[in-house]
C-alpha cells in the first residue's frame, strides 16, 4: 500500500516569513536564511522555531559487485575498513558529527556480501529489494521512536557512485556520459570502466523496468539506495526533516520522491557533489545545496557542515528582536525634497 506523506504546516511557514519581514534587519538581508528559517518552521509545525536536540546521521554501508569492474579507485574490501572505522570514531563522519552534536548509526546493509553486477546481473532479486526498502522505514521509525528530531542519510561502499548514476540516468533518460563522474578519483581508464559498466546496465533495464524508480533500484542499484529510499520516504511519513548529503543519498531521494510524490518537502539539500549525477537529481528534485565546497567523501559529512547553517537559520528567527520590541523604525526614511524656490 502507498505511504501517505503529510505536506508541511504551511500557516507555520507562512507565519515564519511575516515573522522575518518584522525583524531588526531589512527585508531580506539574511538571504536563503530565511527561506530556511520557513522551513524548519513548516517542518516543526510551530513559529518560531526551536533548536534542533537529537541530531542523528544513519549511515548505510553495503558492497556492489560492480566494484570488482574497478570503477572505484579503492578495492572492494575497504568498505568493511572503513565501517570498523565510523565505529571506532575516527571518521570524518565521526569528527563533524561531534562538532554538531550529532550521534552516528552505522548500518550494515550488506557488507561482504555485494549486490549483484549491475552490467551483467540485476542488483536485487525482488524479495531482497523490499526487505532493503523496508529496512530504511523501520530504520527511520526507529529514529523517530527515540526522539530523532533531524535525519542526516549517510553513505559507505566501494563502488556506490556507479550506481548512483546508473539509478539516475534510468529515472531521467540520460546517457551514461552525462551522468558519469570520477568517485573516489579515477582515472581515465576507470572513467572509461564506468562508463561502460553504466551503459551496459541501462541497457538491460530498458528493456526490462523501464524508468520506474523502485524498477531502477532492484535493477541497476543496490541495497544501500533501496535501503536509503525507504529511510527517506517513511521520515516524511513521520513528518521528520532530513538534510540530504551528496550523490549517494540525492539518487535515493530522487527516485523516493518518484515513488512517494511529496515526500520531497520535508529534505533539503546540504551539499553540492562534485558528482555529475548529484547535480541531475538535485534539479529533478528542484533542490538548491546550501553549501558548495567541493565534497566527494560522503558519509554525510557535507550535510554535517550544513546543520550549523539550519541551526542559525531557526536561531535567527527566534531570537531576534522586532522593530517594536527593540523601538527600531521599521520605515525608511522619506527622500529630501528639493527647497521651494524663491
Amino acid at each position: 500500500m502507498p505511504t501517505q506523506v503529510r505536506t508541511p504546516d504551511e500557516g507555520s511557514r507562512a507565519a515564519a516569513l511575516e515573522r522575518q519581514g518584522r525583524l531588526t534587519k531589512p527585508a531580506g538581508a539574511l538571504g536563503r536564511l530565511e527561506d530556511v528559517s520557513a522551513w524548519v518552521c513548516a517542518v516543526q509545525g510551530q513559529c518560531p522555531p526551536r533548536a534542533f536536540s537529537r541530531i542523528r546521521v544513519v549511515i548505510v554501508a553495503a558492497d556492489h559487485g560492480i566494484a570488482a569492474a574497478g570503477v572505484s579507485a579503492y578495492p572492494p574490501e575497504v568498505t568493511s575498513q572503513m565501517v570498523a572505522n565510523i565505529a571506532a570514531g575516527g571518521a570524518a563522519v565521526n569528527v563533524l558529527a561531534r562538532q554538531v552534536g550529532a550521534t552516528v548509526r552505522v548500518v550494515d546493509d550488506g557488507v561482504g556480501s555485494p549486490s549483484g553486477r549491475i552490467d551483467r546481473e540485476d542488483a536485487l532479486t525482488a524479495a531482497e529489494f523490499e526487505t532493503a526498502f523496508e529496512l530504511g522505514r523501520r530504520i527511520a521509525d526507529e529514529e523517530v521512536d527515540s526522539g530523532c528530531d533531524l535525519l542526516i542519510p549517510g553513505d559507505m561502499g566501494i563502488g556506490n557512485t556507479t550506481p548512483a548514476a546508473a539509478v539516475v540516468a534510468g529515472i531521467l533518460g540520460l546517457e551514461p556520459i552525462v551522468v558519469v563522474g570520477r568517485g573516489t578519483g579515477i582515472d581515465d581508464a576507470g572513467w572509461m570502466r564506468k562508463t561502460t559498466a553504466i551503459r551496459d546496465a541501462l541497457r538491460r533495464a530498458r528493456h526490462t523496468v523501464g524508468r520506474a524508480p523502485e524498477g531502477l533500484l532492484r535493477v541497476v542499484g543496490g541495497r544501500d539506495l533501496a535501503t536509503l529510499a525507504g529511510l527517506l520516504v517513511q521520515a516524511g511519513a513521520r513528518r521528520t526533516p532530513v538534510i540530504l548529503d551528496g550523490i549517494v543519498s540525492c539518487v535515493a531521494a530522487l527516485a523516493a520522491e518518484r515513488m512517494t510524490p511529496g515526500a520531497s518537502a520535508w529534505w533539503i539539500a546540504g551539499t553540492r557533489s562534485t558528482e555529475p549525477a548529484q547535480a541531475k537529481a538535485l534539479s529533478a528534485l528542484g533542490m538548491e545545496p546550501l553549501l558548495d565546497l567541493g565534497l566527494r567523501l560522503g558519509e554525510g559529512t557535507g550535510a554535517l557542515l550544513a546543520v550549523s547553517l539550519v541551526q542559525a537559520a531557526a536561531a535567527t528567527l527566534a531570537e531576534m528582536a522586532t522593530f517594536d520590541e527593540a523601538g527600531v523604525s521599521d520605515r525608511p526614511s522619506e527622500p529630501a525634497s528639493d527647497p521651494e524656490p524663491t
